[in-house]
């Protein structure tokens, strides 16, 4: 057997043992007689997050439904390909090699697309561009694949695997991005939301209310994207800058929601205050990223 020996970022070396034969594959086996379509789109996606290589999928006779999820989870989670099908038999192999998507690359991939979903999210409230708002929606998607897969490598890393950019990251790091990443999935759903009211909102808005939520998205973006850059420059001061300003537009947001309340229509009020309430929630989720970020940096002192 040999070792390879890795320097980490607080000096230390790791010492890693490694066979010089084939990777073993780990196979998971799933008897889908009689399982309901959403149970079985649960088990695949744990046995995803389980790591496994490869997941056979067995019955005497797999349904046509359930041929129709196997596919669609295999598009929602990154690597995974149907390698064999039969009426009795699909096999999934993950094809994906880890090292190819680092956390900290997925991080920032997830990043720019929830900060695109966020403004085109309110372009398309702006614009009533029902077109632009199933778009967003759609993004979605290739944000929470992104965090199942950050999701999937983590938890290989906490049940003893290999940090896979160990030169540049620790165990420690990794968690703290990995937090990250879920408060990114997360505006992304918000995102998304908004998307949601912009496809049912068909009744004009009044110039100043959506340019007063135009403005409060902008300053949302702009401190979403400042958090994320203390968090990977390890920048204290500039993540207690984010977290004060969030707290400092708390008397705007609720002015907002006043001057909503004006509005004649109810079916403008209501979508309208959804739309505010989940931009406020997109400004305290910066907040977390910025409170991570110092964490990080208060620890790399």
């Amino acid at each position: 057997m040999r070792v390879s020996l890795q320097a980490q970022p607080n000096g230390k070396l790791l010492i890693d043992p490694h066979l010089e034969e084939r990777k073993i594959t780990i196979t998971k086996i799933i008897d889908v007689t009689g399982c309901e379509i959403n149970s079985l789109e649960r088990d695949i996606i744990a046995a995803y997050l389980h790591g496994y290589d490869r997941i056979e999928l067995s019955s005497e006779r797999i349904l046509v439904d359930q041929k129709k999820i196997i596919r669609k989870v295999c598009h929602k989670l990154i690597g995974l390909e149907i390698i064999e099908e039969s009426s009795s038999c699909v096999v999934i192999q993950d094809l994906l090699n880890p090292n190819e998507l680092p956390i900290k690359r997925g991080v920032q991939r997830m990043f720019h697309i929830a900060i695109s979903m966020q403004k085109d999210a309110i372009r398309a409230l702006k614009t009533i561009d029902c077109d632009l708002a199933l778009d967003v929606s759609q993004r979605d998607d290739e944000v929470d694949r992104l965090y199942l897969l950050i999701s999937k490598q983590f938890r290989s890393i906490s049940c003893g695997g290999r940090v896979l950019d160990s030169a540049e990251i620790n165990i420690e790091e990794y968690y703290e991005f990995k937090m990250a990443a879920n408060t990114l999935e997360r505006i992304a759903d918000h995102a998304q939301k908004i998307a949601t009211v912009a496809l049912k909102l068909q009744l004009p808005v009044g110039n100043e209310v959506l340019e007063n939520i135009e403005k409060l998205n902008n300053t949302y973006v702009e401190l979403v994207r400042k958090a994320i850059e203390a968090l990977f420059d390890s920048d204290a001061f500039f993540a207690n800058q984010v977290i004060d300003s969030v707290d400092n537009m708390r008397e705007g947001v609720e002015e907002l929601h006043a001057s909503i309340l004006k509005l004649e229509s109810y079916k403008i009020m209501i979508p309208l205050r959804i739309v505010v309430d989940s931009l406020s929630r997109i400004g305290d989720l910066s907040s977390n990223i910025a409170e991570i970020a110092i964490n990080k940096a208060i620890r790399d002192t």
